[in-house]
């Protein structure tokens, strides 16, 4: 049988890094993207019991170009079933002190270029009538944090496209899953609050595993959003 295909984008490091390892774990074909390929290789040479599951495009997806070449290099040469949408920056500044850069930056990453993914992937979907995209989202889609303006509109503006594109796409047997975490150790975080905060927050790994579980549910049913948080709750 075919091993199943993944395409997950900002696989260097964080939880993109940890899920691209538990879909390699579990024998799919995992396409890692992000924009340091240095990164990527070296999460390859980690995996070296699963290295051949492991499958390095190289990809900034704030480029529409780049992101529609990736797809093309993917789908040529490997069967893909699931898109994972991770790739994310943010900056810890109120709405005045963001820098028209970090506006930029932001936006096209985690909004526009989760965009042009999707759009690169339906077309792969919609002729084999089957395929997932998951949304790595956060909790911000809900709850007010201050100095994070840019990042809680990108993320936002994702929920609200994956809720009309999952209406558009369901005749086709195509599932959107948001996947939407609190807290979660990883680079995106100052290492000083990742050392003063990292034992109240989620693993990578954790949250990982519950998105490869969402996609192996295969029966007549779709985990349309999931709310993840650390047992104690939010950061304060």
């Amino acid at each position: 049988m075919e091993k199943e295909g993944i395409w997950v984008t900002g696989a260097s490091s964080g939880i993109g890094k940890a899920i691209a390892s538990e879909f390699a774990k579990v024998g799919c074909n995992v396409f890692v993207s992000a924009r340091r390929a240095n990164e990527l290789e070296r999460l390859k040479e980690e995996l070296d019991e699963y290295e051949d599951n492991i499958h390095v495009f190289p990809c900034n997806v704030a480029s529409s170009a780049n992101v529609e070449q990736t797809c093309k290099k993917i789908t040529s040469d490997f069967k893909l079933n699931c898109l994972i949408n991770n790739a994310g920056v943010t900056s810890f500044k109120s709405a005045e002190d963001n820098s028209v850069n970090e506006i930029n930056d932001i936006i096209n990453t985690n909004l526009i270029g989760s965009l042009y993914t999707i759009k690169s992937v339906l077309p792969v979907f919609k002729k084999s009538e089957s395929g997932t995209i998951v949304n790595v989202l956060s909790v911000v889609v809900d709850k007010i944090f201050t100095d994070s303006a840019l990042y809680s509109a990108s993320k936002q503006g994702l929920l609200g496209y994956s809720k009309v594109l999952r209406e558009e796409v369901r005749k086709h047997n195509i599932r959107v899953i948001n996947i939407i975490p609190g807290a979660t150790e990883t680079p995106i975080w100052s290492q000083q609050i990742r050392k003063e905060k990292g034992e109240l927050m989620m693993s990578p790994e954790s949250l990982a595993r519950v998105v490869v579980s969402s996609f192996l549910q295969k029966d007549n049913l779709v985990t349309e959003e999931m709310v993840l948080r650390p047992l104690t709750g939010d950061l304060n």
